[in-house]
């Protein structure tokens, strides 16, 4: 069931990261209703939401959503996001995530009102297996391929992601992925 898809990405996940670090893989490239894809991701992390209290709510923007995209990296950039914004909320995560369509881009929002990340903190996250400090949270197994790999897709698909974040307060985090052009 839904269980094991979701383990089966995480150990793709893993496999891809040692392919990743030899630079040696090729984009599997299909047309992928991204809100649609988004939506999935959602569903199969909602549960860990909900053991811990927590809602995760979601917004689509309306219209064409096509991208052109490898679908397995592209879940598992969205899981990272989520799975983040899981590990690194409060007691009880509150999760909300958005997409926007554009003329030439769709952009997903992930926002938690999670611990936050510091200045210092901030410039470091996308680097290699770099984790972000949990000060007293000691369920977190930090996430060492996470953000890293997470920007190195956005890239591959021609796209970007930013970030603003306060300690204490929590983060929001936007990839922006080109439409199939027309």
């Amino acid at each position: 069931g839904q269980e094991n898809n979701r383990l089966a990405l995480l150990v793709e996940n893993v496999l891809k990261s040692a392919i990743w670090d030899s630079g040696d893989f090729e984009l599997k490239l299909k047309k992928v209703r991204f809100n649609l894809l988004v939506d999935d991701v959602i569903r199969s992390i909602e549960i860990q939401v909900k053991t811990r209290g927590g809602v995760i709510t979601s917004s689509f923007d309306e219209g064409d959503d096509l991208i052109l995209a490898d679908k397995v990296l592209i879940t598992n950039l969205v899981f990272n996001l989520l799975d983040n914004a899981i590990k690194y909320s409060k007691e009880v995560p509150e999760i909300h995530v958005s997409t926007e369509i554009k003329a030439t881009t769709i952009s997903l929002t992930i926002e938690d009102k999670g611990i936050g990340i510091s200045k210092v903190d901030q410039k470091k996250i996308f680097e290699k297996f770099y984790r972000v400090p949990t000060g007293n949270i000691h369920n977190v197994k930090g996430f060492g391929l996470g953000l890293n790999y997470v920007k190195e897709i956005v890239e591959k698909h021609g796209g970007s992601i930013t970030f603003s974040s306060k300690l204490g307060i929590g983060s929001k985090f936007t990839v922006t992925i080109p439409l199939l052009k027309k």
